[in-house]
């Protein structure tokens, strides 16, 4: 079948922005490999979260990538370490910085997966502490939101749900049925805050500890961006 250039040039992107992605996240899980023989305690999800800060502050400290990260000294030393090692960061005085490097590569990550927020305990979502991370136009990509709750799972996750924007509804994979019919106030908390369009993915976490809940909720969206 003979294909147009307008219908070849859509697929052509979409090619070029999972190929993006693909080395941005191998990137990702290259500052996380094991160099020498000590054991890391950080991950992928770790150093996006390391990002996500660093793109919201000018300098981050040590103090403070420990205490958001829950890491100890040691580790988050390596961690910057490692970052810089990648060229993505540098440090001065004041702290810890993007470079240039740093910033285009946190940017391409945030246009696929650019808001996150908490959700409260409703009669779906029935973790104490609830995640959401958003990824863009990637519901083509979800086939039963089983692999999403086991890359969660992998981080201490008690559960896991993965809900797609689809004709204006929120909806379970595989199903047209509007999943938040009881919970208007849940579904109207998710619209405002993560804006969901057509085709987006939604992944919610959850943990009796905020911290696992959203940690597990990126492991699981990078590795949904991975497997793509």
């Amino acid at each position: 079948m003979y294909l147009n250039s307008w219908m070849i040039y859509p697929i052509y992107i979409e090619l070029c922005v999972k190929k993006i992605l693909h080395k941005n996240i191998q990137v990702l899980q290259n500052i996380v490999s094991i160099k020498g023989t000590r054991i890391l305690t950080f991950s992928i999800p770790h150093v996006l979260k390391a990002l996500q800060m660093l793109s919201k502050e000018r300098f981050v400290s040590r103090a403070t990538f420990g205490k958001e990260i829950h890491l100890g000294g040691g580790a988050v030393k390596t961690l910057i370490l490692h970052l810089k090692e990648a060229g993505i960061v540098d440090s001065t005085k004041s702290g810890t910085f993007l470079t240039d490097k740093g910033h285009r590569l946190t940017k391409q990550l945030q246009n696929s997966i650019p808001t996150e927020c908490r959700i409260e305990k409703c009669s779906l979502i029935q973790g104490k502490y609830n995640h959401a991370v958003l990824l863009k136009n990637y519901s083509k990509m979800i086939k039963t939101g089983l692999e999403q709750r086991d890359y969660a799972v992998l981080y201490g996750s008690s559960g896991c749900t993965t809900i797609i924007c689809k004709n204006k509804k929120l909806i379970f994979p595989g199903d047209d049925k509007e999943c938040f019919i009881r919970d208007i106030k849940t579904k109207n908390s998710i619209l405002e805050n993560l804006r969901p369009d057509e085709g987006d993915v939604i992944i919610i976490s959850s943990s009796d500890d905020p911290f696992v809940a959203e940690i597990s909720a990126k492991n699981s969206a990078l590795w949904t961006l991975a497997s793509s």
